[in-house]
């Protein structure tokens, strides 16, 4: 539902026109890499000028879950909504291309979502997905979680075949394989916090 008000058009409003430098392939295509800014991006283009945030959850949230917004149950649309007030949004608003005001709740086009427009008439027509989208983090390139899940495997399988007695692990004092576990998830964890803060 587009907002009308006069007020929240102004809002948008800037005082002179800047000129903004268009965005690299890489830069849009790693915008548009998780379905929800994409969807987030759909609703907008297809909307004339600026729109409640609560009505473009709502429809990302229809779209997503393969149903209309009456039949959205309280989990998926708050669901929905609170990636989208926290992370994709905002994301979007600092590389230009939506203008977001959070206080308010409302969304607009912003300077550069032109450039976004025949990426998503492909993305409506052949329904694929870029990237795998995960609700805690869009932007994590490393699979941490996929790595711990394998230390813990490989940990778990060699405190059992010591416990079993099985050569040459059995050999090994528990406590070396204690300290070479801890030593690789401390190793894993600093590696991830030294990548997460780039």
């Amino acid at each position: 539902m587009s907002v009308s008000s006069d007020s929240a058009v102004d809002e948008f409003e800037h005082a002179s026109e800047e000129l903004v430098e268009p965005l690299s392939r890489d830069k849009i295509f790693h915008i548009l890499q998780t379905q929800r800014r994409r969807d987030a991006l759909r609703f907008l283009k297809d909307t004339d000028g600026p729109v409640e945030m609560r009505d473009l959850a709502e429809q990302v949230a229809a779209w997503e879950n393969d149903t209309t917004v009456q039949a959205l149950t309280s989990d998926e649309r708050q669901r929905v909504y609170i990636a989208l007030y926290q992370s994709h949004l905002p994301k979007l608003e600092s590389e230009g291309v939506i203008r977001y005001n959070k206080s308010r709740g409302i969304v607009e086009r912003g300077p550069l979502a032109d450039q976004f427009d025949p990426y998503l008439d492909t993305a409506e027509e052949t329904d694929y997905e870029i990237e795998p989208e995960t609700d805690d983090s869009d932007d994590q390139a490393v699979p941490w979680l996929t790595y711990y899940r394998r230390v813990t495997a490989v940990g778990v399988l060699l405190v059992m075949a010591a416990w079993a007695g099985i050569p040459p692990i059995a050999s090994i004092p528990d406590l070396i394989w204690g300290g070479l576990l801890v030593t690789t998830f401390t190793v894993l964890s600093l590696a991830q916090i030294l990548t997460d803060d780039r």
